[in-house]
């Protein structure tokens, strides 16, 4: 029998005794990586991790720290995690002793979404075996040095106010404080906050990784018009002193704009002489005590009260003869005026009116009451009707009277929606207001607001107002297309020269 050569026994013996024995004595190949473990050993701890399996990541792990699962759980609990997907990247190795592992994550984190994140996994062999070295860092790259990660809560967005088309409100627009004002009404209505994932460097800085943004905050509707609020903060831009506008709109008393420049508030809470712009009022005592549009009056120079003092037109002005009640209103003719009240408002009948229109009655606006006195004497009635003595409003208030004129009917003002109240809607009789309105425009096309080209459709009153010795204040009120106005500039003079002026800037731009 033949026997096999040595060499070929050593060879099967090898063979036969096993791998342990090959992978002692095999060579070490290029690159300098050991035979076997690295890659598998990073695979196992990643698929445990995954898994939340943290006994087995704690058991690859060289020199594990006392609490590494309870860090573990911590941060998963802290922040949220839901899931974690990983998706380990190619293994490299320096020398035979190191490797990393490259890899990509995603959490998903509680209410926030899906989180991504990129580390490194290091190995090394230790006692003969490849083993993960775990640093906070592994868990995510912002953990390195102190860092660390937090989840912060975001307040929810204050609600804010805009105009009647959910539009914002035009910049340096005049009615800011009256905005700041209704603002404070919406305090605490805020939406539903959110949360951030933060990193936090060991120096404080702030880093946002993950944000569920808050809802955006409510945006309440004003009865402010925009274009309306632009058209009047633009008029008064050039206007020396201070001055304003009210516009409302004539059916519902809902305020499109106010461009105040008075300070304080005084569009709605300051109260001045109205002058001849109270002749609307006094023209509607008249209407309801009898007079027509066209009833013949007198319009002298001067005329005194019964024992009482004499009162003059401006620039002594005159009619030749007896005109129409609208030709005195239209020239503004206080004599013919005060006659007539004198005659025929002597129990009340003016402050009546006024009343009608507004006067002496809460408003449901953070604003004053505009004021008429009962007369004690028929100076006083006489100066009332010419809209002097106890005679206070403010530009909301002849904003409403033009608007009641226009519409038929007076209206508490609106600067945000609310429900409906017994008197908030007054009727004025229907003749009256139909010979008011003709009056209005003859203002316009022949009276003292002729002077300067008003859009068609404009009625109005020009105002001029002794102001306690000061210059007189300037005014004009009316209306067109629904948008009722008044316009005060204080201390400006004649209300053709000053006031009126500014309604045609302002008119001319809706």
């Amino acid at each position: 029998m033949r026997r096999r050569p040595l060499l070929v026994l050593v060879i099967v013996f090898l063979t036969i005794v096993g791998g342990s024995v090959y992978a002692l004595t095999r060579p070490t190949p290029s690159g300098g990586k050991p035979a076997a473990g690295a890659e598998e050993t990073a695979r196992a701890y990643l698929t445990a991790w995954e898994e939340s399996d943290l006994a087995t990541m704690n058991r690859l792990v060289s020199g594990a720290p006392d609490d590494f699962i309870e860090r573990h759980r911590t941060f998963s609990q802290d922040l949220g995690i839901e899931s974690l997907t990983i998706t380990p990247g190619r293994i490299s190795f320096q020398g035979g002793q190191a490797a990393e592992m490259p890899f990509d994550g995603v959490r998903e984190v509680e209410g926030l979404g899906e989180w991504p994140f990129s580390s490194t996994l290091k190995l090394a062999v230790k006692d003969g075996r490849w083993k993960v070295l775990w640093s906070p860092e592994t868990l995510h790259p912002a953990l390195k040095d102190g860092g660390r990660l937090r989840i912060s809560e975001i307040s929810g967005e204050e609600a804010s106010l805009v105009t009647r088309s959910g539009e914002p409100f035009p910049h340096d627009n005049g009615a800011e404080a009256y905005l700041q004002t209704l603002g404070a009404e919406l305090e605490g209505r805020t939406s539903e906050g959110g949360y951030a994932l933060e990193a936090v460097t060991p120096a404080g800085e702030v880093e946002r990784l993950l944000t569920d943004e808050p809802e955006k905050g409510e945006e309440v509707r004003t009865t402010f018009s925009r274009p309306v609020q632009a058209a009047a903060a633009r008029a008064l831009d050039g206007v020396e002193g201070p001055a304003a506008i009210v516009a409302v709109q004539s059916g519902t008393g809902e305020v499109l704009a106010i461009a105040d420049r008075l300070g304080g508030q005084n569009a709605f809470l300051g109260l001045y002489p109205p002058g001849s712009t109270f002749k609307v009022v006094t023209a509607e005592a008249l209407l309801s005590a009898g007079l027509a549009p066209d009833s013949p009056v007198a319009c002298p120079a001067t005329y005194s009260p019964p024992g009482g003092r004499p009162f003059r037109n401006a620039g002594d002005y005159a009619a030749p003869g007896p005109v129409t009640l609208t030709e005195a209103f239209a020239v503004s003719c206080n004599t013919a005026f005060i006659e007539q009240a004198v005659q025929l408002l002597p129990d009340g009948g003016l402050v009546g009116a006024a009343e009608l229109l507004g006067f002496n009655k809460p408003l449901k606006v953070p604003a004053v009451n505009c004021q008429i006195k009962a007369h004690s004497t028929d100076d006083e009635l006489a100066s009332d009707a010419i809209g002097q003595n106890s005679v206070l409003a403010s530009p909301l208030c002849m904003a409403l009277v033009a608007a009641a004129v226009e519409s038929g009917t007076w209206h508490q003002p609106l600067m945000m929606e609310r429900a409906a109240e017994e008197g908030d809607a007054v009727e004025l009789p229907r003749d009256v207001a139909q010979g008011l309105r003709a009056m209005m425009r003859a203002v316009v096309t022949d009276g003292t607001a002729s002077e300067i080209p008003l859009p068609e459709g404009t009625a109005g009153k020009t105002g001029t107002a002794e102001a306690g010795g000061g210059r007189e204040h300037a005014w004009f009120v009316g209306y067109r297309n629904g948008v009722a106005f008044a316009v005060l500039v204080e201390n400006g003079g004649s209300g053709a020269q000053s006031a009126l002026p500014v309604a045609a800037r302002f008119l001319r731009a809706l």
